[in-house]
């Protein structure tokens, strides 16, 4: 095993998770007014996470199995991907300049 090789990898996941978790938090922040914050940005995002993300190995699994191609599963993923930026990009609003209590 080339053990430098599988630690320089590891290290692009780490940095790429740091990029994509970092700037989330600051925007999901901005969304909501802090009245309600916590509570408008748990259960979206839990349910993302937990439920959408944790099915993604037995769901790509379940299709692969019914396809019978590897490649398959990753339909899975890819549709939520496409789902969460034309969502993203059509209904996001636009927090510059508004106060954070509106």
């Amino acid at each position: 095993m080339n053990l430098p090789g599988v630690f320089g990898i590891l290290l692009v996941f780490v940095v790429a998770s740091t990029c994509l978790f970092g700037p989330l938090a600051a925007a999901l922040v901005e969304l909501f007014p802090t009245r309600i914050r916590y509570s408008a940005m748990s259960l979206p995002y839990h349910i993302g996470t937990g439920w959408i993300g944790g099915f993604v190995p037995f769901t790509a699994f379940a299709i692969v199995a019914a396809t019978g191609n590897i490649y398959s599963g990753l339909w899975y993923p890819f549709a939520f991907t496409l789902l969460s930026v034309v969502t993203c990009l059509l209904f996001l609003p636009e927090t510059n300049g508004r106060p954070l209590d509106q």
